[in-house]
């Protein structure tokens, strides 16, 4: 290829790769939906695009090492002290259970449809075991099933992502094993493998508790140190047994998940936005070398592949792991129709498959092209249908505003009361125990403490809540934590303002979206209500009492607008408007 063919191949693709992810964003949906078809047709109409002729003998390489990072990225995931009560016994079976019924069930069908040997059979039913968060997520935002049925799917697309990994390694050194022609070779074979990927994924370890332990680098230096280790072990790794740097990558990120004393800083947000862009380079490069002529003898045989695994061995599945739970019938439905396959389905796909081609495994070709296939069927299937079948089955969480109220003073809770009494799902949060006291008097929903972890960029996104309001006496941690949890919520997220005299380190010089006017500063809302001010509703079309302060409007649909510095919103018709004014009639305190 010329020079000018390379710069066209190599911009088409990243151009390709992020402008997907874009629209993916805007339309609410996995970017999966757009990175696999956009790439399937660059492939097929743009003769640039086409990653082993750009790349030749390099791409293989790249690929398995680009999969090492996304799999310590999921390993990272895998941390099971932060899952607790009932939904714990519930996602733990829908790990251990339905993987090993999935791949079972998956390569005893897809053996006999797709025509492939046993050992391709079982090497693609371990990779259709995985779905993943970056699926689930964007459609449980569509779809929006109540609180505990979100936190079940999200927590068993994180934990599953590295379990499927580990079990995609050790079956591909199994398979690639059984070809031996002595029983003993090919233990000994898989055992060697194994032991390497092991081995390594130790050393990485090691190396990174030695940066993160014992020189402590920052969240920079600490983020490139991350990748460089897990690209480096990964690589020798697969230089000292084909094939291995993906267990030993995924050990990596298991062992900083999981042991004490590897203090790895938040990822956010260099790390997230190199895995975000591996993620779509890899799915354009990887969707371009799936060719028309490889689907055409696999399409109708995967799409029953398919058939099986959504319409039988899910609900299976969810049958069996919800046994004996408190889940409604209709809860243990809406689990058993929601299980779309992934990034990690994808990427393994492409690095396993490779290896088993070129060992001569029978049917290996027809892996990449099935999972391609059941990967855009399932997350179609499920975006197109599991809005209506949530709804039929009456697991649909209200579309009304949910905010989050960090903060445990008086008008705080004050507030949180007003705006639970005109029809909103008001969920606080606070740290001194007299605060968190006083939000369960006030017959409110307290967060539990995992909250922390969201916020500092080490748990999962904070799923279902649509704004947060950091209302706390303290200043600088209002803005600096909303700074930290932005973009980590699907709606806005704001915080009080500091007084203009403020000398604090961090509040004064933070921007951002400041709530309500200048001049109400926490000391003021004190300082007023001690007044006998008081926070209160009222319908639109009153007049406020004289000396008030507008804080809120309520829409008509459940939609909940916040007075900023920089924007008061315009009452209409059926609004409901929350304001803190004196102490009188309309405007009563909530009972405490």
């Amino acid at each position: 290829m010329t020079t000018n063919q390379v710069l066209i191949g190599v911009g088409l693709i990243v151009v390709l790769a992020v402008g997907s992810q874009i629209l993916a964003s805007r339309l609410r949906i996995p970017a999966l939906i757009v990175l696999l078809p956009v790439g399937f047709a660059a492939g097929a109409l743009i003769e640039d695009v086409d990653p082993e002729r750009l790349l030749g003998a390099a791409f293989s390489p790249l690929v398995s090492l680009a999969v090492a990072v996304i799999l310590y990225d999921a390993g990272l995931g895998l941390d099971l002290a932060r899952l607790r009560g009932h939904t714990r016994r519930i996602v733990l079976r829908l790990i251990w259970i339905g993987v090993l019924i999935t791949w079972l069930l998956g390569a005893l069908v897809a053996a006999p449809l797709l025509g492939m040997s046993q050992r391709s059979a079982i090497m693609l039913g371990a990779i259709l075991v995985v779905s993943g968060p970056t699926v689930v997520g964007p459609l449980l935002n569509f779809v929006r099933p109540t609180d505990r049925l979100r936190d079940i799917l999200v927590w068993e697309g994180s934990l599953i992502d590295p379990v499927g990994g580990i079990l995609g390694a050790l079956t591909f050194h199994a398979v690639v094993a059984s070809t031996e022609h002595h029983v003993d070779s090919a233990v000994a074979a898989f055992l060697a493998s194994v032991g390497v990927g092991v081995a390594c994924g130790a050393v990485g370890a090691g190396a990174l508790w030695v940066l993160f332990r014992v020189l402590r680098l920052g969240e920079v230096l600490g983020t490139t140190a991350q990748l460089a280790a897990v690209i480096g072990v990964a690589a020798l790794s697969d230089v000292l047994r084909d094939d291995t740097g993906l267990i030993a990558a995924v050990m990596m990120g298991l062992a900083v998940a999981t042991l004490p004393g590897i203090d790895v800083p938040p990822r956010l947000p260099f790390f997230e936005t190199l895995i975000s862009l591996i993620l779509g380079l890899l799915f354009i490069s990887i969707s371009a070398t799936v060719t028309p002529d490889s689907l055409r003898h696999v399409g109708l045989p995967a799409l029953g592949l398919t058939a099986f695994l959504v319409l039988v061995a899910r609900p299976l599945v969810a049958a069996v792991s919800t046994l004996g739970t408190d889940l409604t019938r209709a809860e243990r439905g809406f689990i058993g129709w929601m299980a779309p396959r992934g990034i990690v389905a994808a990427a393994t796909a492409s690095t396993f498959s490779a290896g088993l081609v070129a060992a001569g495994i029978g049917g290996a070709s027809k892996i990449l092209p099935a999972t391609f296939i059941v990967i855009v069927a399932t997350v179609a299937l499920y975006g197109l249908t599991a809005p209506a079948v949530a709804r039929r089955l009456g697991v649909v969480r209200t579309s009304r505003s949910r905010p989050l109220l960090v903060g445990g003073d008086p008008w705080v809770v004050d507030l949180g009361s007003a705006l639970t009494s005109v029809g909103l799902e008001v969920l606080m949060w606070a740290g001194p125990e007299p605060e968190r006291e006083r939000i369960r008097q006030a017959g409110i929903e307290l967060a539990p403490d995992e909250l922390l972890d969201a916020v500092t960029g080490k748990g999962p996104q904070l799923e279902g809540i649509t704004s947060v309001f950091f209302l706390t006496a303290e200043d600088y941690f209002n803005a600096l934590a909303a700074t930290i949890v932005r973009g980590r919520v699907e709606g806005p997220v704001h915080h009080l303002g500091a007084p203009a005299e403020s000398r604090g380190v961090v509040a004064p010089f933070i921007g951002g979206d400041v709530l309500f006017s200048s001049d109400l500063t926490c000391a003021a809302f004190a300082s007023r209500y001690s007044g006998g001010a008081a926070v209160a509703a009222q319908p639109v079309g009153r007049a406020l009492p004289p000396g008030s302060d507008l804080l809120f409007l309520v829409r008509p649909d459940g939609r909940l607008d916040p007075v900023t510095e920089a924007e008061a919103p315009l009452p209409g018709p059926g609004d409901t408007l929350v304001f803190l004014g004196p102490a009188g009639p309309g405007t009563t305190r909530p009972p405490q």
